[in-house]
């Protein structure tokens, strides 16, 4: 493949860890780790329906922020205020920009360099908030600026096709040399596939496929089978 095209959260770095320490810090409830890892991923169902609202115009980002984890603690029987939402929401920002890329990931995108490949991001979000997380990751080692696609910035979001154009437009991809690499399966991986691109899911929470969906070319479970996948097709002996 010529063009590498990445997701960035929970795909590049692990944005459980983030919740997890805000939920230490903000939600006085003595979690199991394994409780943690069912609620981050419920709030990310909810994150995920109600940033499509966001984008339709039907709630602020403030409302999605507070709705978002509010309704991730009413399903498991929490209750919380809207301050504490909103508390919860400043001290989760501050959790994220603590984050770093998966050790594996770093590896990774040295090789892809490496072998001459184009690299480029598409990531759903607010342009400061993902702004912020590009520069804590510290991606413009790999990445040019130019490359750098967030979905508030260039008015489409995934997994609408028009996200996936832009790029195509911008970077003058060739879909059957262009794969994308995300742990969406609804954003990520259909809206890849439904734009004729090469599709990785990056399934660390090892959550079920859908039925009757689309198909991604390949599933990696962890960051090491990502790196692994790709230094298998580029033949590289290590």
């Amino acid at each position: 493949m010529d063009t590498i095209i990445f997701d960035v959260d929970d795909t590049l770095y692990d944005q459980a860890a983030s919740f997890k320490n805000t939920c230490k810090k903000m939600i006085d409830v003595p979690f199991t780790d394994e409780e943690l890892n069912n609620f981050y991923i419920i709030s990310r169902k909810h994150s995920d329906a109600l940033f499509d609202d966001q984008v339709a115009g039907k709630i602020t980002v403030q409302e999605m922020h507070i709705r978002r984890i509010k309704d991730a603690c009413t399903e498991i029987g929490i209750a919380m205020t809207e301050q504490q939402a909103i508390d919860f929401q400043e001290a989760y920002v501050a959790e994220q920009q603590k984050i770093a890329l998966f050790d594996e990931v770093i590896e990774l995108l040295d090789l892809l360099v490496a072998n001459n490949k184009q690299l480029a991001v598409l990531t759903n979000g607010a342009e400061g908030h993902q702004s912020m997380k590009i520069n804590q990751l510290k991606l413009d080692r790999w990445f040019p600026e130019d490359n750098l696609f967030i979905s508030g910035a260039i008015g489409h979001a995934k997994p609408s096709k028009e996200a996936f154009t832009v790029l195509e437009n911008k970077l003058g991809l060739e879909k059957s040399k262009t794969i994308y690499i995300g742990d969406s399966f609804a954003n990520d991986i259909v809206g890849a596939k439904q734009a004729g691109w090469h599709a990785v899911w990056m399934n660390h929470r090892k959550r079920d496929m859908p039925e009757n969906s689309v198909q991604p070319d390949k599933v990696v479970y962890s960051a090491k089978e990502l790196l692994d996948l790709f230094s298998d097709e580029l033949l590289v002996v290590k």
